[in-house]
């Protein structure tokens, strides 16, 4: 090694353990509610699953619009517990609305612990501690840096790089034990069909009943886990008391501001109870399991071994008979992976996949790896498709008109087998969430929903939502669209080409 590279070695570990974890933390285990007829929302999921035996109830939240009102309802109702679990948590719109609003909540009493991954937490430290100060709140960061800020955290990245690299994407909501939403989507304006810019096309599932308790059991095992460290550990210099204080007093005095929603959520608990009332009345029922991989603990797992949730998903597709429909954000493969796709093809099982284009997708390096598999993907027999960023299905990510005013990119991770099978939640389709991050797989046996899916899907594989991608003349690729056929990646200038292809000649697929 050159005497520069083991200086700069040398000066990168030395940086790195300069900052550490606090080496005891006091972490008093907590457990989730349990559904119960003594809150309005247990008595209104316990009448519901009378007569659906161990099914639990279901509503797929397509829209970003519904999936925002649907979370303020249930925190408006809540009365005993909220239970949220979250990559990430923006301070924009909607972000901020939700988080004064589960304030109001832990003032009327209720248990609100949550959640985050400390990838995004960036800088909000003593804002989560002064949220943390209130006696009904607990707030725990996953996996966090001990370098807060500053170059000093690239460089534990760097020195810490195999714990820094085990992420918590899960992505989980439980009010009062009885209802609980899990899916693609995290808390933030692009999620829900609000950003000015930028829409995320995603998915997540309501659910009532047995299935709930599972979620819960999720949230369970990594707040109550080593990676989960209290936010006021974290914090080197807590606001004083009267920062604090001026800081909650103006969270209360905006929390009824819906400016920049354009949608307007129920804001006390009889509006709240009525909605709720309203969406068991249109649930389907159906026998489903809840599949979550292993938190971060001392000792690191084998990250070349496929966590629990992969080995499950990767057994629902081996079990298809005629169709796999896949729709993920980001989607990389390995050559065994491909493998088993061919074997399906072979046998005439269809396989057809849509994710982002370079023009879709937000992490030009998630596309390089993609890339990358590409061709094997075709030669495995799997047709492939790719976003438009002008989809004419924009209004799926909001739900109205106004949401097709800028570009769309995929974040939905769905699966729809023989049309009867359906899996939702927070697992991509890439060698990431199969190897490295904290997932959480809803799997529905449902028919009804399956289609539902399906037809979604498919609709987002018509020609003016979405290119064909298809070998052409003498080895190339080709793109095919409503808007013609392209020999290189549609809608995207020479040098996001360039970086893209760059990158892709990095073998780290894993890390993308």
């Amino acid at each position: 090694m050159l005497v520069w590279q083991s200086t700069l070695l040398s000066l990168v570990l030395l940086l790195a353990g300069c900052a550490s974890l606090p080496p005891s933390v006091d972490r008093e285990p907590s457990r989730a509610a349990n559904v119960s007829d003594k809150t309005s929302l247990g008595r209104l999921a316990l009448q519901a699953t009378q007569g659906h035996a161990d099914q639990s109830g279901f509503s797929i939240l397509e829209t970003g619009r519904k999936a925002f009102l649907r979370r303020a309802a249930l925190v408006e109702a809540a009365e005993h517990s909220i239970d949220a679990q979250y990559y990430i948590w923006n301070s924009d719109v909607s972000g901020r609305y939700l988080a004064r609003r589960l304030l109001l909540a832990a003032d009327h009493g209720v248990r609100v612990r949550l959640l985050l991954d400390d990838f995004n937490v960036a800088g909000r430290d003593e804002i989560f501690a002064a949220l943390a100060s209130h006696p009904q709140i607990e707030i725990r960061i996953y996996n966090p840096f001990a370098t807060r800020e500053g170059p000093g955290k690239l460089l534990e990245a760097i020195g810490d790089f195999e714990r820094i690299n085990r992420r918590m994407h899960n992505k989980t909501f439980v009010v009062d034990g009885a209802f609980g939403i899990v899916g693609g989507r995290n808390i933030g304006d692009e999620y829900f069909g609000l950003h000015p810019e930028v829409n995320f096309l995603d998915r997540d599932m309501l659910a009532v009943g047995p299935i709930v308790g599972d979620i819960s059991a999720n949230f369970d095992r990594y707040w109550n886990s080593q990676a989960a460290y209290p936010v006021e550990a974290l914090v080197g210099s807590a606001w004083e008391p009267a920062k604090i204080e001026q800081a909650m007093a103006v969270a209360r005095a905006m929390a009824k501001d819906t400016g920049g929603l354009d949608c307007m959520p129920a804001q006390t608990k009889s509006a709240s109870n009525d909605a709720v009332a309203g969406w068991l009345q249109k649930l389907e029922w159906a026998q489903a399991e809840l599949v979550f991989s292993d938190p971060v603990q001392e000792e690191l797992p084998d990250t070349d071994q496929p966590a629990r949730t992969a080995t499950r998903l990767g057994a629902l597709i081996a079990s298809s008979r005629e169709s796999v429909l896949m729709e993920s954000a980001y989607f990389i493969l390995a050559d065994h992976h491909l493998e088993r796709i061919r074997q399906l093809t072979d046998r005439g099982v269809s396989v057809r996949a849509i994710t982002n284009s370079l023009a879709s997708n937000d992490l030009v390096g998630n596309h390089a790896g993609y890339a990358r598999s590409r061709r094997g993907m075709l030669e495995s027999g799997m047709r492939l498709y790719e976003l438009r960023p002008d989809a004419q299905i924009c209004a799926r990510c909001g739900g109205t008109a106004e949401a097709c005013a800028g570009e769309v990119s995929l974040h939905a991770k769905s699966l729809v087998i023989d049309r009867e099978v359906l899996y939702i939640g927070s697992f991509n389709l890439n060698l990431r969430s199969i190897y490295l991050n904290g997932e959480t797989v809803l799997i529905v046996r449902s028919p009804r929903l399956a289609k539902a899916v399906a037809d979604a899907i498919e609709t987002s594989l018509l020609p003016e939502n979405s290119w064909a991608v298809a070998e052409g003349g003498h080895g190339a690729l080709q793109w095919t669209g409503s808007d013609g056929v392209y020999d290189h990646e549609p809608a995207t200038g020479f040098w996001r080409r360039v970086k893209a292809s760059l990158i892709g000649l990095l073998p780290i697929e894993k890390y993308y």
